[in-house]
């Protein structure tokens, strides 16, 4: 199976829909942006936040199984996706992609 690199590109955050809709949290995303992750035999790398690995696992099985083309050619690398977190209030995009 092929190994996938997982990098935190980009981070969002919303701060007036944390006001109006979020309870205070300490600690609710410890991701930096340049941060990289390797997954092996499509499984969660330690230390990845679980909710991110939840919105990402599908693609990163796919890519460790050598598929990709995601949605007949959507990234210029067919073997990568750029997928975001479910954190409605500060979404991380991650970038996907094979590694030899």
């Amino acid at each position: 199976m092929n190994k996938v690199c997982i990098t935190a590109m980009r981070q969002m955050t919303y701060p007036d829909l944390m006001q109006q809709y979020e309870n205070v949290i300490e600690h609710a995303c410890e991701v930096t942006l340049g941060q990289k992750w390797v997954s092996e035999n499509g499984q969660c790398p330690e230390g990845m936040c679980p909710s991110a690995w939840e919105s990402m696992r599908p693609f990163v099985e796919s890519l460790a199984r050598g598929e990709g083309n995601f949605y007949d050619g959507w990234m210029q690398n067919p073997m990568s996706a750029m997928i975001s977190c479910n954190d409605g209030f500060r979404p991380v995009s991650f970038y996907l992609e094979v590694v030899e």
